[in-house]
């Protein structure tokens, strides 16, 4: 049953993040680009898809957070730290500059594989090179 939940969940996710046009980056850097606000240019749509997701999931946060186990079963896995540290700050520029850059972030990156484009691929493969990068990091 958690397998087939994880596969619903992540089928809709990703369905959403193509409906949305989220996996398109020329859309993604269409709303970051705040300088384009003054020409008409800006693109505001992915701030409304991130709207949108925050009123789906606040509910099911506020929910979950009283609970000890996971309506499929197992412990619940929601994050305690509140830290705010240099490994925190690292990665958000990481990720802010990655997404600014290309127009990816990992979820959408991985949804738009299935369009196999070149892009795309050679962006994954960096994103799994920089996870392991991370990853052999801290154990040294």
């Amino acid at each position: 049953m958690r397998i087939f939940v994880s596969l619903l969940c992540g089928a809709i996710f990703g369905a959403g993040l193509y409906i949305s046009g989220m996996i398109d980056p020329q859309k993604v850097l269409g709303f970051l680009d705040i300088w384009a606000i003054a020409d008409g240019g800006w693109d505001p749509s992915l701030a409304f898809v991130m709207g949108g997701g925050l009123i789906v999931a606040i509910p099911f946060f506020q929910f979950a957070k009283n609970r000890d186990n996971a309506l499929c079963g197992g412990k619940m896995g929601l994050p305690t730290n509140r830290r705010i540290d240099r490994k925190l700050i690292v990665g958000g520029l990481l990720f802010g500059t990655g997404w600014g850059l290309v127009g990816y972030c990992p979820g959408p990156a991985i949804s738009a594989l299935a369009f196999g484009q070149t892009d795309t691929i050679i962006f994954v493969a960096a994103m799994l090179v920089g996870m392991v990068i991370c990853r052999v990091s801290r154990l040294t």
